[in-house]
């Protein structure tokens, strides 16, 4: 399954989760502890941990969602050809069995 930004989340789950991180942040400055922080936002006590760190070294805007993670390198064009050949399978492009393994996928990426 592709996602949007070729790997990524959605600006929609990005934003929504820079919103949990901030809530997090109004939390850490009422000095309320970690084990309710995460109990109250659904997520792990290591991942508060972690955003309390970034909160002590950079304030809140740490905790601000970078963008994507990665632009992607195909083009829709190109993706939907990539999706073509490699629905024809693995024999049709020179391999004995019917396994896709990252080589030979990258191999049909270099034809």
């Amino acid at each position: 399954m592709r996602y949007a930004q070729g790997g990524g989340l959605t600006a929609e789950r990005r934003a929504f989760r820079e919103q949990v991180r901030l809530e997090a942040a109004g939390r850490f400055e009422a000095g309320d502890k970690t084990a309710a922080i995460a109990r109250d936002l659904r997520v792990s006590e290591r991942s508060v941990e972690r955003w309390r760190r970034s909160w002590r070294e950079g304030g809140r805007e740490a905790l601000r969602s970078s963008g994507p993670a990665s632009v992607p390198k195909l083009s829709a064009a190109q993706f939907i050809e990539l999706e073509e050949e490699l629905g024809r399978g693995p024999t049709a492009h020179g391999f004995e069995d019917q396994r896709w393994t990252l080589a030979r996928v990258q191999s049909v990426l270099r034809c």
